[in-house]
């Protein structure tokens, strides 16, 4: 059964692919827009303090299936999440990346020197259409100049996902959030496995699902080791090593470093024991 949030369909309309398959009153064929902002996020309501599920980031591409008053309903083609996107941060036409951003975060410059006005900050695995170096700096989409250090091929894959989520220590809690300025537990998952080469899903309940036919499911009482991820009903978190856990969560508003039996006491106090253990290798 695929999740709501990844069915782009409501009564009125659907995209067109999912004709035969739900009712709606008309079907369209996605329109492919570019983000151009630095960051955006994809909300639940067209508004701007609507709540915001997810977030989307410079270079990916939000397919749109309605625009209207401002905000665009569609999308993400990168992990098929639905919602609403402000058109002022979606530009067209799309052009291809060829890398991505692999610091935590780096400015986005209005012109290739470091004394230069910046345009914003561009989080890890932004997409870049790498264009003209001049110096250390290369042209991102012709939209401003990033720091050449900072980006790497957008096939390449770091070697440790859990030495990338430990990158994000100290990071405030931010629901629906995926960068270092705001992330929720999911969000820490997803970003750093993508880091790694390892595309997944967004929400927690859609990377259990996915995790359980990808990866390995073991013993909840077996010995744990370095990468195995674990799964509370709304909640997932990375083995650091057997015994300590990192997670972003809403308990200390942040991405701490703590004894998986101390996540786990409070965990149950609420009424939620863990639900699996994913081995993603080994």
């Amino acid at each position: 059964m695929t999740h709501k949030n990844l069915l782009p369909a409501r009564g009125d309309l659907a995209a067109a692919h999912l004709k035969g398959r739900v009712q709606a009153d008309r079907f369209a064929e996605p329109v492919d827009m570019q983000v151009s902002a630095c960051v955006t996020a994809i909300r639940r309501d067209p508004r701007d303090d609507g709540a915001m599920e997810t977030q989307t980031l410079f270079g990916e591409v939000f397919a749109v299936l309605e625009e209207k008053d401002g905000w665009a309903w569609g999308f993400s083609r990168h992990d098929g999440y639905v919602g609403f996107v402000d058109m002022a941060a979606l530009s067209a036409p799309v052009t291809p990346p060829t890398h991505r951003v692999s610091a935590l975060r780096t400015y986005l410059f209005s012109e290739p020197d470091l004394k230069s006005a910046t345009h914003g900050l561009l989080s890890m695995n932004a997409k870049i259409a790498a264009g003209e170096t001049r110096g250390r700096f290369v042209s991102a989409n012709g939209r401003g100049w990033v720091f050449d250090g900072h980006l790497v091929p957008l096939d390449h894959a770091a070697p440790d996902f859990v030495a990338v989520a430990e990158r994000f220590l100290g990071a405030p809690y931010q629901w629906g959030g995926k960068e270092s300025l705001g992330l929720d537990c999911s969000g820490l998952v997803q970003t750093s496995l993508e880091a790694a080469g390892i595309a997944v899903l967004r929400d927690t309940s859609m990377q259990e699902g996915e995790f359980a036919e990808r990866f390995t499911v073991i013993d909840a009482d077996a010995p744990l080791q370095r990468g195995d991820i674990v799964f509370w009903a709304g909640h997932v978190g990375i083995m650091l090593d057997a015994a300590r856990i990192l997670h972003a969560n809403a308990h200390f508003m942040e991405t701490v470093i703590e004894p998986l039996s101390e996540t786990t006491r409070r965990a149950v106090g609420h009424d939620s024991p863990v639900t699996s253990v994913i081995r993603i290798s080994g």
